[in-house]
């Protein structure tokens, strides 16, 4: 290796791709700038369908070319005219990679070129975004773009029709909710006849803020349920638990991740109820009473959820935003919603479900862009066979990024924070305060207001009002109480200036209220506590500093800080502190990181389990898809059935024709499939609840004895559903008027509806078995 790479090498960062390329492609589109600019509007499109190549003959594309017209229909369309790194991230996302840029940085332009280019190379091209909205401005933002580059584009959002689904999907380029292709999917897996389905093969994945998606929430279960017999939670338990005290009748540990009853407080459960709750046939109620006291006692509102419009909202933990859609498990569920007095959300059986990350894996081309990648590059290459292209900033980041300030005491750290924003607001410095959760921000702003100082508070409560708070979230003086939400895909302008309307130039040119808030320093980010990812805290800090503006961010910590006592309990300090309660021992300091490392370690530890458990799960459908695949679009199901029964085939073809046949020997086939694939997971379902404890006790490793009785009964799908076939096929009767399907028993859900599963509030199973086994030993 020549000496010049040698030392390109040392100075990348560990795991990140060669941007050299790159460069020299991004050179070669300046040189023809001046060339393509001669070009008119019908010229330019020409051009760039003459890009359009074969799918599978990717390395033909003159990459060069579709740079220098993708900049040029940028500019006449949209009024942008994109910088060079923005084209490096745009030959970064065409190479397979997450590209990393900074914020302000263009990210979306260059996902748009980039889908670009992937469509003229003949391939169906999917971004996927976090919500509706995004996926629907994005796709509409970059319309002319794609129209002058040849490319068409739609867009599917949670009220798109299953006919406008169709027509988004057959566009060369889709904007989406990673959610509502995944719900789709899901759909398309239970339809009865191919015309139905929506979803077309997989081919490109483009993937916006791309570890939120990919890390973050990978292991999300989508679901789809349909309308079942199951009974509601029975509101006496919420008043029964409400009613116990802690210490005395119940106890959590340490970490509030379990909760437990005592001796006394399962006499107490049994005078009200009047029944031996340890009994074998009161197994159901003990479940219900311990599933309310974990809603009662470790599920806080304003914090894991909130009340809006009379239901139970939860809250993204990495986003402090309102995860919508998504529920816990039916049981936790309505025990919440009856700790709160409300109606009861409909619950059901489950058809059919997915992980983000297995819906991820079926496409053959994956990428995406975010701000922060680098922290999981090894989950990314792990789990995805990604890469990270860190694309440099068009403009070096000057951003003063200050070392934590340590207090001994929450109420020290609070006080300090109040005194930090009170002396920037003074200076007409604009504040952005980062909290952990909608209940922190909410106290922050009382202590706020009870010093004289004005403030907007950003929350789940509050969410759309989100773009109207962070446009003027720069202006001289402004003080922003946030969560999460500003902390992922905002963009805050120095001076208060509302962001560029699409279709614009944007408005970055400096003016007198953008020049006196720089001159003020810029805006200062306060984070009021470590997150439990390293991504979070930069994902807030990097909303100062945007495009060379100046700004500074601080994390104030304290050691009685959620994320220190949940992950560091034991780590102890006898560093003294300052009359103010701050501390400055590098030893104190090493806890707040040690809990932060701990935390992410437990994160990705709880992915790498989750996914061994869903591996088999998905091996298990794909056998079943692909039968079900082969009746659903030939004649299999006919063919079986003529030979398993061919004398009852004889008899309805006689009675009501060949054709009817076939087509109710399809209908039964796929309605078994697909109920015993709904069984399968209930099963499975509670087999890896109970497989916890039971091979703990016995230390044995829970997923081998998982596998080991999943394994077999997986095997028996498909002959278990081939056997209820025939027999369902022997019930049928027939007359020259049709084939009677009811006699089968052919009862599909009445309804469906989809939703995501927030499936680990309280810790991992091992964790939830583990501590549940020391209890039981404590209370012998």
């Amino acid at each position: 290796m020549a000496l010049r790479d040698r030392l390109r090498r040392l100075v990348q960062k560990p795991g990140s791709a060669d941007l050299t390329p790159f460069r020299a492609l991004v050179d070669e589109a300046g040189k023809r700038e001046s060339r393509v600019r001669e070009l008119s509007d019908g010229e330019l499109t020409a051009a760039a369908s003459a890009l359009r190549a074969e799918e599978g003959r990717d390395g033909d594309q003159d990459l060069a070319e579709l740079c220098a017209l993708g900049r040029e229909a940028a500019r006449r369309t949209l009024g942008e005219r994109p910088y060079d790194v923005q084209l490096i991230g745009t030959l970064a996302l065409l190479s397979g990679h997450v590209a990393e840029m900074a914020t302000g940085e263009g990210k979306t332009l260059a996902g748009a070129l980039a889908a670009a280019g992937y469509a003229l190379r003949g391939r169906r091209v999917h971004v996927l975004s976090v919500n509706d909205y995004l996926a629907r401005r994005d796709a509409e933002w970059m319309g002319p773009l794609y129209a002058m580059l040849g490319v068409s584009a739609g867009w599917v959002g949670q009220s798109s029709t299953p006919g406008q689904r169709r027509a988004a999907y057959a566009a060369d380029v889709t904007y989406a909710p990673v959610s509502e292709v995944g719900f789709d999917l899901l759909r398309d897996r239970l339809v009865t006849d191919a015309a139905d389905a929506v979803l077309p093969p997989p081919s490109v994945a483009l993937i916006d803020e791309a570890d939120s998606v990919l890390v973050d929430e990978a292991m999300v279960p989508l679901v789809l349920a349909g309308a079942a017999d199951l009974d509601a939670a029975d509101p006496r338990y919420a008043d029964l638990v409400r009613r116990l005290r802690p210490g005395l009748h119940y106890a959590a540990d340490d970490e509030a991740r379990n909760v437990q009853l005592t001796p006394a407080g399962t006499r107490e459960v049994e005078r009200v109820l009047g029944l031996d709750l340890y009994a074998p046939e009161n197994l159901r109620t003990l479940t219900a009473v311990n599933v309310a006291l974990h809603a009662e006692v470790l599920l806080h509102r304003d914090v894991d959820y909130i009340v809006r419009d009379g239901a139970v909202k939860l809250i993204s933990e990495s986003r402090g935003r309102v995860a919508l859609l998504q529920r816990w498990p039916d049981g936790l569920q309505a025990a919440v919603e009856a700790k709160e007095a409300l109606e009861a959300s409909p619950s059901g059986e489950i058809l059919d479900s997915i992980t983000v990350q297995e819906l991820i894996g079926r496409y053959p081309v994956r990428c995406g862009m975010t701000g922060t990648a680098m922290a999981v590059s090894g989950q990314l290459t792990e789990f995805y066979g990604l890469q990270i292209a860190v694309v440099p900033p068009n403009r070096p980041c000057v951003r003063d990024d200050r070392p934590d300030r340590l207090y001994a005491t929450a109420a020290d750290k609070e006080v300090a924070i109040v005194e930090e924003i009170a002396a920037a607001h003074a200076a007409g410095r604009p504040v952005l305060v980062g909290t952990g959760d909608v209940a922190e921000s909410e106290r922050l702003a009382r202590s706020l207001a009870r010093a004289g100082l004005d403030r907007v508070v950003l929350n789940a409560k509050n969410d759309a009002e989100e773009a109207a708070i962070i446009a003027e979230a720069g202006a001289s003086g402004a003080i922003t109480v946030s969560t999460q939400m500003a902390g992922r895909g905002t963009d805050i302008r120095l001076g208060g200036s509302p962001p560029a309307a699409p279709g614009t130039a944007p408005a970055d040119t400096p003016g007198s209220d953008h020049d006196r808030v720089a001159e003020a320093g810029g805006l200062l980010v306060i984070g009021t506590g470590r997150y439990h990812s390293s991504r979070l805290d930069d994902q807030l800090r990097g909303r100062a500093g945007r495009q060379g503006d100046p700004g500074a961010s601080v994390f104030f910590t304290s050691l009685q800080d959620d994320l220190v006592a949940r992950y560091a309990p034991d780590e102890k300090t006898k560093a003294a502190s300052d009359d103010d309660g701050l501390i400055t021992d590098k030893g104190a300091h090493w806890i707040v990181g040690h809990a932060q490392r701990v935390a992410e370690g437990v994160d990705l530890e709880l992915h790498r389990n989750t996914w061994r458990y869903n591996h088999l799960i998905g091996l298990q459908r794909r056998e079943l898809l692909t039968e079900r695949d082969a009746v659903l679009t030939g004649d299999a199901a006919d063919r079986a059935m003529a030979e398993s029964a061919p004398a009852k085939h004889a008899e309805l073809a006689k009675a009501a024709g060949a054709d009817a046949v076939a087509a109710a020997a399809r209908q039964i086939v796929l309605y078994q499939l697909d109920r015993c694939w709904a069984e399968h997971l209930a099963y499975l379902a509670d087999l890896r609840e109970g497989i916890h404890l039971r091979s703990l006790g016995r230390g044995l490793d829970p997923l081998v004895e998982f596998n080991r009785e999943a394994v077999p009964a997986g095997k028996r799908l498909l002959p278990d559903a081939r056997e209820r076939s025939v027999a369902a096929f022997e019930a049928l009767t027939a007359t020259e008027d049709g084939i009677d399907l009811d006699s089968a028993g052919l009862r599909r859900p009445s309804a469906t509806w989809t939703y995501l599963v927030h499936d680990n509030p309280f810790g991992s199973l091992d964790e939830r078995a583990l501590r549940g086994l020391i209890a039981m030993f404590k209370r012998r």
